[in-house]
């Protein structure tokens, strides 16, 4: 009777291993979620990067677009095994700025915060800002 047992568990864990598999593979197709903010000044971008360091962001900045890529690692627990690996480890995102926003690594910053989030500072472009239209006679 303990072998069926014992084999009903192995069943059950490998459906579980893969099934984990899956979702974190979903997670790695899905955008990172991100909130754009302005002030005066400046545009501010927070992604959710949750369990990642430092070294492993990569923050890139293309026709005014920033280009976010994280890869992080499930740690290993002392003990414990693996039965569910459900959080995907390359996620990435990409975020449409604003014309006005100074789409360059000097004004930029980059700060990732111990809750879990990346902040990418953009500066808004000296001198740019609403035109006024006015009508001509004719």
């Amino acid at each position: 009777m303990s072998g069926l047992v014992e084999t009903g568990r192995s069943a059950l864990r490998s459906a579980l291993e893969r099934v984990g598999r899956g979702w974190g593979k979903v997670q790695e197709r899905r955008p990172l979620s991100y909130d754009l903010l302005e002030s005066d000044d400046a545009y501010l971008v927070v992604f959710d990067a949750p369990g990642v360091r430092g070294e492993d962001v990569d923050v890139t900045f293309l026709d005014h677009t920033v280009e976010v890529s994280l890869e992080r690692f499930r740690d290993f627990y002392d003990g414990y095994d693996l039965v569910f690996p459900g959080r995907g480890v390359s996620l990435s995102s990409s975020v449409d700025l604003p014309r006005d926003a100074d789409v360059t690594p000097e004004g930029a910053n980059a700060t990732l915060t111990r809750n879990g989030t990346l902040h990418v500072e953009i500066p808004k472009r000296e001198g740019s800002g609403d035109v006024d239209v006015v009508e001509a006679d004719d």
